[in-house]
C-alpha cells in the first residue's frame, strides 16, 4: 500500500509505516475494548483518544462490528494504538479480513491536539446497502462484548494452529 505523503506541520509519532517506534493504528470499533486487544495481541499497547475527520461509523446489518467510510463533514471518535510490531500489524490485517482496506490517514490526538499519521481499516464497499445508522460502542460493550471475546479467542487459536502447522 502506498503511504500518503505527510503534510508539513503533521507529526509522525512513530509513523504509521513502522520504524523503531512501530506502527500506529486508529481503531473505532471492537478494538476500543482493551479485552479484545489483549486477546489479539497478548498485550495492551500505548493508546491515545483520537478523532478521524471526514469519516462516519455505521452499523452493518447482520454483523456485531462497525464499518467506517468517508463521509464529508463527519468524524469518528476512537483511539490510536501505538508501537505495534510488524507481526501485530499482520494479526490486525488478518483479523480485519478483506472486507476492509487498510489506509494511511491523519488523525487528531485528543490529549495533545497533535495530528499524526496512522493506519485505519475502512469498509471496502462504500456503497454497501447493509450499512445503516450509527454504531454505538457502549451499547455493543453491554450486549455483545462477552460473545465477541469468545469469537476472538477462537480466531487467535485458529491463527496459532495455522502458524504451528507451517514448515
Amino acid at each position: 500500500m502506498a503511504m500518503a505523503s505527510v503534510n508539513s506541520g503533521v507529526a509522525r509519532v512513530g509513523g504509521c509505516g513502522g520504524g523503531s517506534n512501530g506502527h500506529s493504528v486508529f481503531v473505532y470499533g471492537s478494538l476500543l475494548a482493551d479485552d479484545v486487544v489483549q486477546v489479539l495481541l497478548n498485550r495492551i499497547p500505548q493508546t491515545s483518544p483520537a478523532i478521524l475527520n471526514g469519516y462516519y461509523r455505521f452499523s452493518i446489518k447482520g454483523r456485531v462490528y462497525p464499518a467506517i467510510i468517508p463521509v464529508e463533514n463527519k468524524k469518528v471518535t476512537g483511539r490510536v494504538l501505538f508501537g505495534l510490531s510488524a507481526t501485530e500489524l499482520d494479526i490486525l490485517d488478518t483479523y480485519e479480513d478483506e472486507e476492509y482496506d487498510k489506509r494511511a490517514v491523519d488523525v487528531s490526538l485528543l490529549n495533545t491536539s497533535e495530528i499524526i499519521q496512522a493506519y485505519v481499516y475502512v469498509w471496502a464497499n462504500s456503497s454497501d446497502p447493509d450499512l445503516y445508522g450509527e454504531w454505538d460502542f457502549e451499547e455493543w460493550k453491554e450486549s455483545k462484548l462477552e460473545d465477541y471475546l469468545k469469537m476472538t479467542k477462537s480466531f487467535v487459536e485458529e491463527l496459532e494452529d495455522t502458524a504451528s502447522s507451517l514448515p
